[in-house]
């Protein structure tokens, strides 16, 4: 659930360039391929080129990449004016030079030929995720380094096709990327201390603040959140409170910026209830994992929360 975790930033804004006197460390990963163009990849690609990388953003078709490209060239420019509203021209220079960088592209075995990183972003599916390291395990050079940007899916089970593992780890963004400032920075069992040190410095010099997680089950934040979220609405469940209560009570008495409720409908009824979900087949005898029911009934009747106009709460003029 990389999009939970925007309600309770309070960075105004991303500092994406880098220093140029980053160190010869940082500098190691400079080609940078992000398979999946949808809202995550895009931003990771973003960020990625707007920091120095040359990176290359893959998808299915034309139209996708089309689209993405006009996202990021939107976010860039928003980006700079901030970064330079004192000379607008170093702001548009700016935002010219990172899209420069980036090559749209649907071809992922090339994509890769020269990749010293290569960050994995589209659905969270484990089969999708294995066949695509499968054939790019064979298409890139040994010393390219593997992540995926999962949420959810144990990082050891999307390696286990590849031949890589010690050079496989998970690199963990939120939504919105550009702003967001946390990356957590994931290894197994069998990723190599080369590996994980070049993750994190790759990830500390495009201008992110990491964390060290090893492969559990939604890493830091979304472990801890899920768990939160879901017990929240057996409260509601059980008749303990109302949702607008326990909203409440959990910003003033928490100092939370929002609430369970408020957080789920942002970031979607139906996202948080997949997470829940394959964590509850996957660990059915543990209560902690169990998905209420009333979630249920909400996603099968559409009410997704904000994007769909109702989920805990109804949007319009006003909740």
């Amino acid at each position: 659930m990389a999009a939970a975790n925007k309600v309770f930033s309070s960075i105004k804004l991303l500092n994406s360039t880098r220093s140029l006197s980053t160190s010869a460390t940082l500098k190691a990963i400079q080609n940078v391929t992000v398979i999946g163009a949808g809202t995550m990849g895009a931003g990771i690609a973003q960020v990625s080129a707007a920091a120095g990388n040359n990176v290359r953003l893959v998808d299915v078709n034309d139209k996708v990449l089309d689209n993405s490209r006009k996202g990021i060239e939107t976010s860039l420019g928003r980006i700079a004016k901030k970064l330079f509203k004192d000379d607008p021209a170093k702001g548009t220079e700016f935002a010219k030079q990172a899209i420069e960088r980036i090559t749209f592209m649907t071809e992922r075995e090339k994509s890769v030929e020269t990749a010293d990183l290569v960050i994995e972003a589209i659905i969270e599916n484990l089969k999708l995720k294995q066949d695509l390291f499968a054939a790019l395990d064979a298409a890139a050079p040994q010393k390219t380094i593997f992540a995926s940007n999962t949420s959810s899916i144990p990082i050891n089970e999307i390696a286990q096709p590849t031949n890589r593992k010690d050079r496989f780890g998970g690199l963990h963004f939120f939504s919105p990327v550009p702003m967001m400032k946390l990356l957590e920075v994931i290894r197994t069992a069998e990723t190599s201390d080369e590996t994980y040190k070049a993750m994190d410095a790759w990830g500390k010099s495009i201008g992110k603040v990491t964390v060290s997680c090893k492969d559990t089950p939604g890493f830091i934040v979304n472990r801890l959140l899920i768990p939160y979220m879901t017990e929240a609405v057996r409260m509601v469940e059980r008749g303990d409170a109302t949702p607008q209560d326990v909203d409440l009570a959990m910003k003033l008495g928490a100092g939370y910026p929002m609430g369970p409720f408020e957080l789920s409908d942002a970031v979607g009824v139906d996202v948080g209830l997949f997470i829940a979900e394959g964590w509850e087949k996957r660990f059915p005898n543990d209560p902690t994992f169990k998905v209420p029911e009333l979630t249920r009934k909400l996603v099968k009747e559409g009410k997704l929360g904000r994007k769909s106009g109702e989920g805990w709460y109804k949007y319009g003029d006003k909740k």
